[in-house]
């Protein structure tokens, strides 16, 4: 496994972070002790390096997976919140249910610009005091936006920045695949450590795997990459590939025979922009959200690239 520095955090994780959300209750709705196998394989194969979220639901899934573990892990965990009090019970709350003494690394969730970056710096602050405490060993935000990238870059506090990028730029609200790997770019010169997100457009990339995966590779600054991964199949395909090491003719076949569906999120919004992508009639406007048929869908993804809110997943 390839280990590189996150920016100045003195943290040396594994390129490939294991990205929590895929094994959860918002997608593939493991049981935890199932899930926690998935993650504790990846343990096994060097993985040093978890993303998850308060929004996730899979702090039991990591407890589970660190039970008897010895080595050294590093935790990233995102909230919402925007007041002191409300960062203060997130911060409980992931100590709590993943039984640390601290967290890694703690990011506001989802920041778009330097107004909201703003709007939420009194949870900022709760966190930067909670690593004064060190209770929080690092602080930083996770974005959709090149404007969020940008943002935090400037900001001399935020030690860590997780974009979202990948090669078609499918998911990124404010500009291209290009525009997101400039401000990334910037922002290592800063010293921010990055690591990045939804690789492969949350499902919608699968069929083009080593072309995008080879691409998010390929960005030097960007200390680690987060991949979700729901069987241990998947973890050993990514962490062979991850390392340069060639993949089984059974093991390829295997991964890719998994069935796959196409998942939308609760946060649609019916704007019908998949509904007209389609060229399958396999979505429709129900009550104000996109519904699919399974039995029209092509899991092809096509609609994915089209949807203003990144809501639509394959999984």
């Amino acid at each position: 496994m390839q280990y590189r520095h996150l920016g100045n955090t003195g943290f040396k994780v594994s390129r490939l972070c294991f990205g929590a959300l895929t094994i959860g209750p918002l997608q593939a709705n493991l049981p935890v002790a199932q899930g926690a196998r998935v993650l504790r394989r990846a343990l096994e194969y060097g993985v040093n390096f978890i993303d998850t979220a308060e929004y996730y639901q899979t702090y039991p899934y990591i407890k589970e997976a660190l039970k008897g573990w010895t080595s050294g892990v590093y935790i990233t965990t995102k909230s919402y919140a925007y007041t002191r009090e409300g960062m203060q019970k997130s911060l409980h709350r992931a100590l709590q249910e993943l039984n640390r003494d601290y967290i890694d690394i703690f990011l506001l969730h989802e920041q778009e610009s330097i107004l909201t970056i703003k709007g939420h710096w009194e949870a900022m602050e709760y966190l930067l005091q909670a690593k004064q405490a060190g209770k929080v060993r690092a602080v930083g935000i996770s974005t959709h936006c090149v404007a969020g990238v940008t943002a935090a870059a400037s900001i001399p506090e935020i030690d860590v920045i997780h974009p979202l990028i990948n090669i078609d730029g499918i998911g990124i609200q404010d500009g291209t695949a290009a525009d997101m790997l400039e401000a990334i770019k910037s922002a290592a010169r800063a010293g921010k450590g990055l690591y990045g997100m939804k690789a492969l457009g949350g499902g919608n990339l699968l069929a083009s795997y080593d072309r995008a995966i080879q691409y998010v590779l390929g960005i030097d600054e960007l200390s680690a990459v987060a991949v979700g991964m729901q069987t241990i199949e998947e973890v050993e395909y990514n962490v062979r590939v991850f390392n340069g090491e060639e993949i089984p003719a059974a093991l390829q076949s295997r991964v890719r025979r998994k069935p796959r569906q196409l998942h939308i999120e609760e946060w649609c919004r019916g704007c019908g922009a998949c509904v007209e992508r389609c060229q399958a009639g396999a979505l429709k406007v129900v009550n104000n959200k996109a519904v699919v048929d399974k039995k029209l869908c092509r899991v092809c993804g096509y609609c994915g690239a089209v949807c203003p809110e990144f809501c639509i997943k394959i999984i």
